[in-house]
């Protein structure tokens, strides 16, 4: 498999390849075929991905920028959960919707892991182009309902 060293390599496979999904897992293929919902338990008729490929709005602007917005959004999963996670690419054919809009993805396969080092570069792609908010993070979840 192929293992990604930087954005440009990223961007590279995302150009060639059109149907490629991110999915933060500690392998390709844990929990292969189902995600659950955090919230509340259901089971999802598939992998809860995000997808690399640039929406038609975004025209003219760079394919790494995209890139390290879908890596970044969701970099707090490395850290946060009880395994290790890591970022892979994988393609498979989408059979719905998740409970926050994320596609949901049947018969995946890995096509790329992500490095580390591609997160940092994103970070710092990111940092250095945030315009108006300084303190924007990755999406986070409360630890408690209710909590503000």
């Amino acid at each position: 498999m192929e293992r990604l060293e930087s954005l440009g390599d990223l961007a590279a496979l995302v150009r060639r390849r059109e149907g490629l999904y991110v999915r933060w897992a500690p392998t390709p293929e844990h929990r292969p075929g189902t995600s659950r919902d955090e919230l509340t338990g259901a089971e999802l008729p598939g992998l809860s991905v995000n997808p690399l490929d640039p929406e038609p709005w975004w025209r003219d602007q760079p394919l790494e920028l995209w890139l390290a917005r879908r890596l970044y959004d969701y970099c707090h999963l490395s850290h946060e959960r009880r395994r290790e996670t890591k970022p892979w690419v994988l393609a498979g054919r989408i059979v719905g919707s998740g409970p926050d809009n994320e596609p949901l993805l049947t018969d995946p396969e890995p096509v790329a892991r992500i490095s580390t080092a591609v997160l940092g570069e994103a970070r710092e792609l990111l940092r250095d182009r945030a315009q108006h908010n300084a303190d924007w993070g990755p999406l986070r979840r409360p630890p408690e309902l209710g909590r503000t």
